[in-house]
C-alpha cells in the first residue's frame, strides 16, 4: 500500500514541472494505450490496461499518467467515456519511437517477394502490384504511382493509320509508359508511307530526352512531304514529352477501398470518398512525391499533419522507390489514424526496397 502511495506522489511531482519529455513509465503506458486503441477501437481506461498488461502499477497511477498525458496533448477525453483515445500527437511521439527499430516478419517477406517474383519485367504491373500487396498484407489502401523520371526519353515511336487523313501517333518511353494521340494530316496518307516515317522518327529521336528531341526537330529537313511528315510527328511527340515532364506524378493507383471502409471511423462512406478524390489531385500528388522523395525512408502524415482538410481522418505511410534523377515513384499505405504503425511501416519499406530492385534491373 505504502509502495502506491509513492507512486502517486511521484506522478504528482511529475504534474508540477508542467508537460515536458516523457519519463520512460509514460512512454510505456502511452505506447501501450495506442496498441490497445488500434485493436478495439474503443476509448482505453485505466481498469482495462492494468487487467489486460502487467505494467506493474496500480490502477489510480495509470489513471493519473492517463491524465497527464492528456494535458500533455497526447491522450483525449471523449466525453461519452471514462475511457481515453490518442490524439495525432500521441500518435506521433509513438511512431517517433519505433518507426527506426520495425521489420517486416520473415515469413511475410517471403511472400511479398514471391508475389513479385511472377510478375514479369514490365513496369505498368510493379506499381499495380505493390498497391494491392501493401492493401493485403496491411489491411488498409494500398497506394502506388509509376516510377517517372525526371525528363522523358523516347524508346519507340509507331504510326498507325486511322483513316485517309488521321494517324495515331504512338510514343513509348524508356521507362516503359506509353502515350498516344492523334495527328491531323494534310491529305490521305497510307500504312506503308506512315512506316516509313516511323522509321525515320526512330532513327532521329530514339533515345534523346526532351530537350534534345526539340534540338533536333530545328535540324530537320522539310523539303517533301513526307519530310513535313516526320517533322510533324516529331513536333507532336516533343509536346507529349513536354506534358509529361510537367506532371510530378504521372497515375496513382489505389487498392483495398473496402479495407478501409471496413473501420468503423469510416461507416459514413461519403468521408472515405473525399479522401480517395483528393487522391486523383494531380497537384496534391505532385507536392506529396517531392515532400516524400526528400526523405530518406518511410515516413508517416498522421491526421492534421496532413496539408488537405480532407486527408486529416487518415494517416498515410509512404516512400519513394527508384532511383533519383532517373525514375521514382512513390508507394504507401493510408488507413485511419487507429493504424497498426509497425506493420505498415515495415511494410512499405520492404516493398519500397523490391520496387527500387525492379527499377535498377529495368534501367540497367
Amino acid at each position: 500500500m505504502a509502495g502506491r502511495v509513492d507512486e502517486d506522489h511521484t506522478v504528482a511531482r511529475r504534474k508540477d514541472r508542467g508537460p515536458g519529455p516523457l519519463d520512460p513509465r509514460a512512454q510505456a503506458i502511452l505506447r501501450t494505450i495506442i496498441e490497445e486503441y488500434v485493436v478495439t477501437a474503443t476509448p482505453v481506461g485505466s481498469h482495462a490496461l492494468v487487467e489486460r498488461y502487467a505494467l506493474g502499477v496500480s490502477s489510480a497511477t495509470v489513471r493519473n499518467i492517463m491524465a497527464e498525458l492528456e494535458r500533455a496533448g497526447y491522450l483525449s477525453h471523449p466525453h461519452t467515456s471514462a475511457g481515453r483515445t490518442p490524439t495525432d500527437a500521441g500518435y506521433r511521439l509513438y511512431v517517433t519511437s519505433i518507426e527506426e527499430a520495425v521489420q517486416l516478419a520473415p515469413v511475410e517477406q517471403l511472400m511479398i517477394r514471391h508475389q513479385f517474383g511472377q510478375v514479369e519485367y514490365t513496369s505498368e504491373q510493379w506499381f499495380r502490384l505493390a498497391a494491392a500487396t501493401l492493401a493485403s498484407v496491411t489491411r488498409e489502401a494500398g497506394l502506388a504511382t509509376p516510377a517517372k523520371p525526371a525528363t522523358a526519353r523516347v524508346r519507340r515511336a509507331d504510326l498507325i493509320c486511322g483513316g485517309d487523313r488521321i494517324a495515331a501517333l504512338v510514343l513509348v518511353l524508356a521507362e516503359g509508359p506509353v502515350k498516344q494521340c492523334l495527328l491531323q494530316l494534310g491529305e490521305a496518307t497510307d500504312q506503308e508511307t506512315l512506316d516509313r516515317v516511323a522509321r525515320r522518327l526512330n532513327e532521329t529521336l530514339a533515345g534523346l530526352s526532351t530537350a534534345e528531341v526539340e534540338a533536333a526537330i530545328d535540324a530537320l529537313p522539310l523539303e517533301n512531304p513526307e519530310q513535313r511528315l516526320v517533322h510533324q510527328a516529331a513536333t507532336r511527340a516533343l509536346r507529349v514529352m513536354q506534358e509529361f515532364d510537367a506532371a510530378a506524378v504521372e497515375d496513382v493507383v489505389s487498392e483495398g477501398l473496402l479495407n478501409v471502409l471496413a473501420a468503423p471511423e469510416f461507416s459514413e462512406s461519403e468521408k472515405v470518398r473525399r479522401v480517395f478524390a483528393v487522391l486523383q489531385d494531380r497537384d496534391y500528388l505532385g507536392r506529396l512525391a517531392r515532400k516524400v522523395a526528400e526523405g530518406n525512408d518511410v515516413q508517416v502524415f498522421i491526421g492534421s499533419e496532413n496539408e488537405v482538410e480532407e486527408m486529416r481522418d487518415v494517416s498515410l505511410v509512404v516512400a519513394a522507390y527508384g532511383r533519383p534523377g532517373r525514375a521514382t515513384g512513390i508507394i504507401g499505405v493510408l488507413g485511419p489514424t487507429r493504424m497498426p504503425y509497425p506493420h505498415a511501416i515495415s511494410s512499405v519499406r520492404y516493398v519500397g526496397g523490391l520496387m527500387s530492385e525492379l527499377v535498377d534491373h529495368f534501367l540497367a
